[in-house]
């Protein structure tokens, strides 16, 4: 199953907020609410994936242990990062774009 932190409904929230509200090019609430319903497919399919990759950056080391890279086009990635129980249940703490994720060493 998978599960999402309060911050990470939040994230979610915040990300068709932004899209709707985007200055450079705001979106259209149907094409905004795609984007994010997009976002959530990926989310909950997380427990269905066999290889789980472990955070690299310290800023998403902070939030969970492993972490999804969802590339929706070639200036945007999301983040998903969360953690997984002994069951294979999946805690989705934090949803961060590249955007937002400062460039670090590893």
């Amino acid at each position: 199953m998978v599960f999402y932190s309060r911050a990470a409904i939040t994230n979610l929230s915040d990300i068709l907020t932004g899209l709707i509200g985007w200055e450079k090019h705001p979106l259209e609430v149907e094409h905004a609410n795609k984007y994010v319903s997009d976002i959530r497919i990926i989310c909950d399919s997380l427990d269905t994936k066999t290889i789980h990759f472990n955070t690299q950056y310290s800023t998403h080391k902070r939030y969970g242990e492993k972490v999804h890279n969802y590339r929706r086009n070639k200036q945007t990635n999301w983040y998903i990062i969360y953690n997984l129980d002994q069951h294979g249940n999946v805690y989705i703490q934090r949803i961060l774009s590249n955007h937002t994720t400062i460039a670090e060493t590893k």
